[in-house]
């Protein structure tokens, strides 16, 4: 039998357009709570607007999200801020030290962040605490996502967003976060929903894939990568690792 769990996010018939262009077509399909979800697909396909629909940088044009069973429209910003948490692919950092960088969460929120959090942000990533006062734009590739994803961490959120963050990465430090971001899964139970265009890596780190194609999603499940049903789902992976 099946494995029930509970979603942490919910999409319900979601459309989303650009002026007369529409990005997204009808999306319905679950996260599954404390899993790692991939999301892959070609260019185009919709998967960055998803992202920021669950995080409500952008609203739906028609249709339903819903975070832990509530709409996401009857959550206020900052709550949902505080939910959810992303990380972005070039892992944007202000001027100043990392300390600094670590503070913004709490700062949007007029809170001062103390040393101990921060020491723990960083432990959390497996960084020391002399990181503290390192210069943010000195910071090597894979040491700024670590920071990101720290800084994320701060809000203590129950679902983290990815998007392409170690696709600028050599192969050693795109280890390195996979094994970061699933000790973070097991250790806090976060739900994960991280979009890459690298399916070995999706098939790596993945409980659950999402396969978005026009806007749509072809197909979800665990073995979609291994076993995929749809023709072009089949195609598109078969391109994909060409």
């Amino acid at each position: 039998m099946a494995e029930f769990l509970q979603p942490a996010v919910d999409f319900r018939d979601v459309h989303y357009s650009i002026g007369d262009t529409p990005i997204l077509k009808g999306v319905t399909g679950s996260f599954p709570d404390g899993k790692i979800t991939t999301v892959v697909g070609p260019s185009g396909a919709g998967k960055s607007t998803l992202l920021k629909l669950c995080n409500g940088l952008i609203s739906p044009d028609r249709g339903t999200i819903f975070i832990q069973e509530t709409p996401i429209d009857r959550i206020s910003p900052i709550r949902l801020r505080q939910i959810v948490g992303i990380a972005l692919q070039d892992a944007p950092m202000i001027e100043g030290t990392v300390a600094d960088n670590l503070a913004v969460p709490r700062k949007l929120k007029g809170e001062d962040l103390t040393a101990e959090e921060a020491e723990t942000a960083l432990a959390d990533v497996g960084l020391l605490r002399d990181f503290l006062n390192r210069n943010s734009q000195e910071l090597s590739g894979g040491q700024r996502q670590k920071v990101s994803i720290a800084r994320t961490l701060v809000n203590r959120p129950d679902i983290l967003l990815l998007d392409e963050i170690t696709s600028s990465l050599d192969r050693t430090s795109q280890r390195e976060i996979e094994e970061l971001i699933r000790a973070i899964n097991r250790k806090f139970g976060v739900t994960i929903i991280w979009i890459t265009h690298n399916l070995d890596q999706a098939l790596r780190i993945g409980d659950y894939t999402w396969v978005m194609m026009d806007g749509e999603v072809a197909e979800s499940g665990e073995h979609v990568l291994e076993y995929p049903a749809a023709q072009r789902v089949q195609q598109f992976l078969k391109g994909g690792r060409a």
